[in-house]
């Protein structure tokens, strides 16, 4: 089997390249290589790979600069996914996609359904859902996996910047009334590689799922985790787990809304594929293990 990794730099990407290496043949490839703004180029790398399978972790997840590069926004989240899809359709191909939670309007307090109706408030996730549309309307076989609270130990997240404000600053101040669950970049890519694999052996599994860890926090819950972690395994804070202050969204104005409401219910994906999605804490922990020990 010839898999066609896009976006083989990101988080996901990264460890995508782990994961699908044992399922064949990983042809990965970064924006140098595949350029997403360059449809017609684009078009021309797949056909030139004709893999088995396409899947694509690359995206535009700038959420606040998409507010003013909305052009930009929607040519790499919907119109390059969609001619991956016209491709993947013209070589029978399953083509494998990453969405989000942005495609909601964040209200209410009940994890979202695949089937729920979408409401993006922002550039960015109205681009993912257009993203998602064209995909569906191409007819080509098709896993597309909706995520929130991306992490990876490679690179920039949420948790390494609270570490190191805690460091630096004598107070803190986190967001708590946004709610979802923190998702590692490795469980992504381990179960995109066991859907895959039921999906190139079963074509009828095609379709839409959401794909999150277990549980839900704030980013309040979630900073206080991690400041506690830091000081079980001995990191010397400025600020203690229980000083960080709970302030709403309001306190800290973006140019893109947020979602309130981030969660996913994600009943269908481990019924579907017989999975057991572990929990948030399991996941960050690991990561805080990795990272702390550098």
């Amino acid at each position: 089997m010839k898999i066609l990794l896009l976006g083989k730099n990101g988080q996901v990407g990264w460890e995508l390249q782990r994961s699908l290496m044992p399922l064949g043949e990983v042809i990965a490839l970064g924006s140098a290589e595949a350029n997403f703004t360059d449809l017609d180029g684009l078009a021309e790398t797949v056909r030139a790979v004709a893999p088995d399978v396409i899947v694509n972790a690359a995206a535009h997840t700038a959420v606040d600069r998409a507010e003013s590069e909305p052009e930009l926004a929607r040519t790499i989240n919907a119109l390059a996914p969609a001619v991956l899809a016209e491709q993947a359709k013209l070589l029978n191909t399953l083509f494998i996609h990453y969405s989000t939670d942005y495609v909601f309007d964040g209200s209410g307090d009940t994890p979202w359904l695949e089937s729920d109706a979408t409401d993006p408030l922002s550039v960015y996730g109205a681009s993912k859902r257009e993203g998602e549309q064209l995909i569906q309307q191409s007819g080509c076989q098709h896993l597309i996996f909706r995520t929130s609270w991306v992490y990876g130990a490679r690179g920039g997240n949420f948790a390494k910047t609270m570490l190191r404000l805690a460091q630096e600053r004598d107070r803190m101040k986190v967001i708590d009334d946004q709610i979802g669950a923190p998702t590692g970049a490795e469980l992504l890519s381990d179960v995109t590689a066991h859907a895959l694999r039921a999906a190139r052996l079963n074509p009828e599994l095609s379709g839409l799922y959401h794909l999150v860890a277990a549980g839900e926090t704030s980013w309040h819950g979630y900073a206080r985790f991690v400041l506690d972690f830091a000081q079980r395994a001995g990191v010397a804070l400025k600020v203690s787990p229980e000083a960080i202050e709970p302030v709403p969204t309001s306190a800290f104005p973006t140019q893109a809304c947020r979602p309130h409401n981030s969660r996913l219910n994600t009943e269908k994906l481990q019924n579907t594929f017989d999975l057991h999605l572990p929990s948030w804490q399991a996941g960050v922990e690991r990561m805080l293990a990795e990272i702390l020990e550098k």
